[in-house]
């Protein structure tokens, strides 16, 4: 059983199964296996060949997910030196090449950055509270249809933005959300 710890399995799609490591650092909670099955399930027309973007990649869960089920680009930004390693470790591991690294802080990169994306996720430290200051940032990123994945520790309400899933699963709770301009 220790052999599983800060490990995080790969559910579908070409690196399936594989297990990836992810270091102790503060704040790094990878989305659980159930979350993320139920995420990709209602993402499964929206992934292939679409471009995503993870945030506060930590484990990069989420996004080497996306480029396991067929995303075309999937940027990963981490702010923790020892997180990005492991998710250069990952990305060489698995031969990742739609995968991009940035390092530095998330709102760093949304301040230099002018690429838009297909998929955003979003799921920065709870402890942090950022979902409510990052999310009208991030938007502007969001290409046409796009929509963006939010994870937090408690009830969250967003002007312009409509839910169209969401889940609870223990204290986590995610959902998708589109501009509500957006179709």
């Amino acid at each position: 059983m220790a052999q599983q710890r800060n490990r995080v399995r790969i559910i579908a799609g070409k690196y399936r199964r594989r297990l990836l490591p992810f270091p102790d650092v503060d704040g790094l909670r990878p989305t659980p296996d159930r979350v993320r099955e139920t995420v990709f399930n209602w993402l499964a027309d929206r992934v292939e060949n679409a471009d995503c973007l993870d945030l506060f990649a930590g484990s990069g869960a989420m996004g080497f997910e996306a480029a396991s089920r067929g995303a075309r680009k999937v940027v990963l930004v981490e702010k923790s030196r020892t997180a990005l390693q492991c998710l250069r470790d990952s990305k060489q591991l698995l031969e990742a090449a739609e995968v991009q690294l940035h390092s530095g802080a998330a709102e760093d990169y949304l301040a230099r950055s002018a690429e838009r994306f297909d998929l955003i996720f979003l799921d920065p430290p709870y402890a942090l509270t950022l979902l409510p200051a990052l999310l009208p940032k991030v938007g502007r990123m969001l290409k046409a249809g796009g929509c963006i994945y939010i994870e937090s520790d408690r009830p969250e309400q967003f002007a312009g933005w409509r839910v169209l899933k969401e889940g609870k699963a223990g204290a986590v709770r995610f959902a998708l959300l589109a501009a509500e301009s957006s179709e």
